[in-house]
């Protein structure tokens, strides 16, 4: 045998074991973990608020090995159904994978530099772009776009200046690994931890929380105060809860400055208070 016949057999033979190897390689399910974050009050105030409909403030996790994985302060790790987000609202299978765990964690800790509590962003570089680059990388997909896509819809608003604060808040809260509070969503203005009041006091005063920092001063520290009075007024009827209360008051004071157009407001059958449930 030639050494030139010889060399094409052991190639043949190198791409067949290769071929073997990966063909009985463990196949693993990639399922894409949707949550809302609002918990379903994006949805009731978007449209007021937004001039346009958004169903969620989506966080996903891609779930693959019985882990999940999802950014915020960094690269999380945790076992299906332990995720602090609560239950999904939809599961998304991505397809399947023939990447192992050892070569998935190798991968993780080749893009961690670019995954840290530093370079966190909500808008810009968050919890959707890693679960975006893990999907390409273990069943080469992308995630849905239009979550991918939520970041722009709400920068591109008219109001989006007046949201600010509440990304703010929102940002800092995810980039500790927490969860935000559905009083987070509540206050378009946005809101911090009243002194000394972190999980004390009643719902209202969670809802009614001191305004962050307000980069062009007194303008929306004035309509901060008055969505605050709108709301203790609301809810001395007795009949909103806290959320929606909150986002009643600030519809009501977003059409009084002409930002939104009128439209009548829920009076009859109104849900009882309750207390929001954090997921």
């Amino acid at each position: 045998m030639s050494w030139f016949s010889y060399s094409l057999l052991l190639d043949a033979t190198i791409y067949n074991k290769a071929k073997f190897e990966f063909q009985n390689k463990e196949v693993h399910k990639v399922c894409l973990h949707v949550y809302d974050l609002s918990q379903g009050l994006a949805k009731q105030v978007s449209l007021s608020l937004l001039g346009k409909a958004i169903e969620g403030i989506w966080h996903t996790g891609v779930v693959v090995y019985g882990t999940e994985y999802y950014f915020g302060g960094g690269i999380y790790r945790a076992p299906v159904g332990t995720a602090p987000y609560g239950t999904p609202v939809r599961m998304i299978e991505l397809g399947d994978t023939k990447v192992s765990k050892d070569e998935f964690e190798s991968f993780l800790e080749k893009i961690s530099p670019r995954f840290t509590h530093e370079t966190y962003s909500l808008l810009h570089h968050n919890c959707n772009n890693f679960s975006n680059e893990v999907a390409q990388f273990l069943v080469n997909t992308t995630i849905p776009q239009y979550i991918l896509d939520l970041p722009n819809e709400v920068s591109s608003s008219p109001l989006a200046p007046l949201m600010m604060p509440m990304i703010q808040s929102m940002e800092a809260t995810l980039r500790e690994g927490d969860v935000p509070t559905v009083c987070q969503f509540a206050q378009p203005l946005g809101a911090t931890s009243s002194e000394g009041g972190k999980g004390e006091g009643s719902d209202d005063q969670k809802v009614c929380l001191q305004p962050l920092v307000d980069p062009q001063g007194n303008a929306r520290g004035q309509v901060h105060d008055e969505i605050a009075k709108e709301f203790a007024a609301i809810r001395a009827q007795g009949t909103y809860s806290p959320s929606e209360a909150a986002a009643l008051a600030t519809k009501n004071v977003m059409m009084r400055y002409g930002f939104l157009n009128p439209a009548p407001a829920p009076t009859d059958g109104a849900p009882k208070d309750e207390a929001p449930k954090n997921g």
